[in-house]
């Protein structure tokens, strides 16, 4: 099983976060990238996953983060309000739109088959490599890949 710390609430896998892995794999380039994208200095591009000590300056104020803790829920996919105005509201289109996939997945997978299901879908089809939230290309490859 994967550590517990990578299991957001909101149904947005960190073990396939480009912020989570530049960090864990100390990717200066994709650091730098990610850091002008973001428009935060390199040495934020910082996170051990969303329920860690160590989370990305914009996850810190997450308000779907704090709902599911004022509520003693593990997530979204046991809350009877989903999808609820934080959903609706996140600020991140492709991330909204995975949330709206993988929250009924949970749901009706349960946790441990649904993260296998993600981490299979981030495999790139060419070359198998893992592939980042996201991203058009594989990095490794660089052949173009699904969207999420």
């Amino acid at each position: 099983m994967v550590d517990e710390k990578l299991l957001p609430p909101c149904g947005l896998f960190c073990g396939v976060c480009s912020i989570q892995a530049a960090y864990r794999d100390n990717n200066t380039k994709l650091i730098e990238k990610l850091s002008r994208f973001y428009g935060v200095p390199s040495d934020q591009i910082v996170c051990e996953g969303c329920k860690s000590d160590n989370v990305f300056i914009y996850c810190r104020v997450c308000p779907i983060l704090s709902c599911t803790a004022e509520r003693n829920l593990n997530g979204c996919h046991e809350c009877d309000d989903f999808p609820c105005e934080h959903i609706e509201n996140f600020p991140i289109e492709i991330g909204k739109r995975v949330i709206l996939r993988t929250v009924p997945q949970r749901r009706a997978l349960g946790t441990e088959k649904w993260l296998e299901a993600e981490i299979e879908r981030y495999k790139c089809p060419s070359c198998g490599a893992p592939l980042y939230r996201g991203f058009p290309r594989c990095g490794k490859c660089k052949q173009p890949v699904a969207p999420d």
